[in-house]
Parts: C-alpha cells; sequence; structure tokens
C-alpha cells in the first residue's frame, strides 16, 4: 500500500468519526444558541453519569446529546398504512449518504512531508474537489422528495414540492459562485485553491458579494431557517418528514446537519483560506505537528460558521414562499452573473485581483440601487383593513350623501 493511501483512509476514518460526534453536539449548540438568545438557560442538567459512572457534575448538558440518541432508539418505529414502503425506508439514506461523501475532497491539514513524498491530508485528493462537492451535495433533494411522496401524506408532498423548488433554485447561484472562483484562479482541485489564498489575501476579502451569496445558499440548500419552507411547521406541520419517526425521523435531521458541516467546509475552503492563518507565515509542506495545526485552523473556522448558522435561524424570520423564490431568481441570480462576467473580464485582461473588489463593490451599489425600481407585479400580500388593528384606515367621506 502506498503513503498516500494510508494518509487518507486515516483521513477519512478520523474525520468520519469527527463528523458523527459533532452531529450529535451540533444539536446541543442549537439548544444553548436559541437559549442565549431568548435570555434562557438552556439544555443543562443530564450530566455523563447515567446514573452508573460516578461523576457528580452535570458538564453543563454534555449527556444530553447521548440521552436524545438513546431516545431516539427506543422510540416506536412506525410506518403508517397507506405509504410506498421501499422509497418510505430508502429516503432517509438517500438524504443521509450524499452528506456523508460531500466531505470526501476537503484537504484538512494541507500537505504532510513524509521522506522525500508529500502526502495530501484529505481522503480523496481528486482534480475535480470542487466539482465533485457540488454535484454531490445536490443529490439530497431526491431523499426529500422521495420521502414526501412515499408518505401519502399532502403536508408531506406539500413540503417534498418546496424543497425541489427551492433547491433547485439555489443550486444556480451557488454553481455560479463556484465557477467564479475556478475562474478567478484556474483550478478545481480544492488543495490549490487554498494554496492561492494561504499567505497572501482570501477570496472573501476579494469577492465579499460572492461570500455572501454562498452562505446564503448554503443555508437554502441545508433547508435552514430562514429557508426552512420544506418543513414550517406553522404551515406544513412538519414538512416531507411529517409520517416519520424514531431513527428514521433522526436520519433527516443527521443529514441536515451533515450537510451544515459540509457545506461550512466547502465555504472555508472557496472563501475563508482553507487552513491559512492571517498575518501568519507557515510552510505548505510540514510534518505531523503542522498538519494537527492546520486542521484545527480548518475546524475552528467551520465551527464559527456553524455557530453563525445557528444564530441565524433563531433571529431571522422564515421567507415567505414567493419570497423565497424571488430572491432566487430575482437577485442571486442575476448578481451572480454579473460578477462571473466581471471576473471573466478581469482575467482576460490579466488584471490584479484588487480589482475584483472594486468591481464587487460596482455591482453591490447597482443591485441597492435598481433594486426598488424594478417593476413588481401585481401587489401578493395586500393588507385589508380590520377595525381594532394596527391599519385600519377610515372610511372615504362620500360628499354627496
Amino acid at each position: 500500500m502506498s503513503a498516500q493511501f494510508i494518509t487518507s483512509v486515516v483521513t477519512l476514518v478520523v474525520i468520519a468519526k469527527l463528523i458523527m460526534v459533532s452531529c450529535a453536539y451540533l444539536i446541543l449548540l442549537e439548544r444553548k444558541v436559541a437559549a442565549w438568545t431568548q435570555d434562557r438557560i438552556g439544555p443543562n442538567r443530564v450530566g455523563l453519569s447515567f446514573g452508573v459512572l460516578p461523576i457528580r457534575h452535570h458538564c453543563w448538558g454534555a449527556g444530553q446529546p447521548l440521552a436524545d440518541g438513546i431516545k431516539l432508539f427506543l422510540k416506536e418505529d412506525y410506518t403508517p398504512p397507506g405509504v410506498d414502503r421501499g422509497l418510505f425506508l430508502l429516503a432517509p439514506v438517500i438524504v443521509v449518504v450524499p452528506a456523508m461523501l460531500g466531505w470526501a475532497v476537503i484537504p484538512w491539514g494541507g500537505y504532510l512531508g513524509w521522506g522525500d513524498s508529500v502526502l495530501h491530508v484529505t481522503a480523496a485528493p481528486i482534480h475535480i474537489g470542487v466539482i465533485y462537492m457540488l454535484a454531490i451535495g445536490s443529490l439530497a433533494v431526491y431523499g426529500v422528495v422521495l420521502g414526501g411522496y412515499a408518505s401519502n401524506n399532502k403536508y408531506s408532498f406539500l413540503g417534498g414540492l418546496r424543497a425541489t423548488a427551492q433547491m433547485l433554485s439555489y443550486e444556480i447561484p451557488q454553481g455560479l459562485c463556484v465557477l467564479t472562483v475556478i475562474l478567478m484562479h484556474g483550478s478545481a482541485r480544492a488543495d490549490m485553491l487554498v494554496n492561492f489564498q494561504a499567505n497572501a489575501v482570501w477570496n472573501a476579502v476579494y469577492q465579499p458579494v460572492l461570500a455572501v451569496i454562498f452562505f446564503t445558499c448554503i443555508l437554502a440548500e441545508c433547508n435552514r431557517a430562514p429557508f426552512d419552507l420544506a418543513e414550517a411547521e406553522q404551515e406544513l406541520v412538519g414538512g416531507y418528514h411529517t409520517e416519520y419517526s424514531s431513527m428514521k425521523w433522526a436520519l433527516f435531521f443527521m443529514g441536515e446537519y451533515m450537510h451544515m458541516i459540509t457545506g461550512a467546509a466547502f465555504f472555508t475552503l472557496l472563501f475563508l483560506g482553507g487552513w491559512d492563518l492571517p498575518l501568519l507565515s507557515e510552510p505548505l509542506v510540514g510534518g505531523i505537528a503542522l498538519v494537527l495545526l492546520k486542521t484545527g485552523v480548518f475546524i475552528g473556522k467551520v465551527a464559527l460558521l456553524l455557530f453563525l448558522m445557528i444564530w441565524i435561524r433563531w433571529t431571522l424570520p422564515r421567507f415567505r414562499f414567493d419570497q423565497l423564490m424571488r430572491l432566487a431568481w430575482r437577485g442571486l441570480i442575476p448578481i451572480t452573473l454579473l460578477v462571473m462576467l466581471m471576473t471573466g473580464v478581469m482575467v482576460f485582461l490579466q488584471q490584479p485581483a484588487w480589482v475584483a473588489l472594486v468591481g464587487n463593490g460596482l455591482i453591490a451599489l447597482l443591485a441597492v440601487w435598481l433594486g426598488p425600481r424594478i417593476p413588481q407585479g401585481a401587489a401578493i400580500n395586500r393588507r385589508v383593513p380590520l377595525p381594532g388593528s394596527r391599519f385600519c384606515p377610515p372610511k372615504p367621506v362620500n360628499p354627496t350623501s
């Protein structure tokens, strides 16, 4: 076996275990951030003793994810009558599998120097890494659609339809963002995109508009608020997973949190310099200590982005569905097309990278000025006067009466 194969296998095993544990504790982080946002305490009673180990401290609720996992394993696995049983059982698996495969090309720790060899600290060092991530991430929509269709439930079916329209719409600006970064650097290799930013300026500085749009698309692709229209509890009970219970229900949420981790790692790779630290010049190739340091930096950036995703969920209200579609088709897609066109002209004329920052600023000003002036069509959410409410204009007086 080659040294690169052994390195890839070790990276695969370690990162897979880390992501599995992170999914459980992301739920605890979600509940803690929700409590912090709402000025509550949050879960802090379930420790790690479980009545067996001699641990008296509650460990700030660190045992809560384990207790939730045990509860889900022991809950009744109910399959409603009338469902398409094969597709009903297959849908949660189709949601989880792409999320478990998407991060395989992430260069977590850069390069490991081993004798005369330079080893890639990644599970799959392929040449089309970012294209692979884009393609694998788009497969999760099939599980959501099949779960909504196979449930034989109108709420679930509506949730599946919403998820289809939403994911297909937001994949377009997301793909355009990735193509723009590839156009800017001339490579689709994940490690090379980090190398271009290492010891230099990150892409988020040169392309801030693109970074904001890409992060917005990640939220929409993960069905995170304010883009969680596919499961909107106030309208669709639970959306596409209304009829699911026990571990099948848990698989949907495991897939969501895995997609969050993969999306945050994708954003870090494209716009935050991967393992690079600002104002700190480090060699690209190093020993195990340097690889561990770079991996810690990468994971730290991913953790900050995950916190930001959760913070946004408990801060912003949910979009209406027509607003969701309008944001993608009349906002994000035209802007990303303009940014890609500007980047193409910049690369063709061999202009320095700071020209992209100026172009991003001009495009943002154009969008702010032009947005309110675009015809909106008929008023969809026309306000109806209601006596006793905040909107109750007086009735016009007829002078002839």
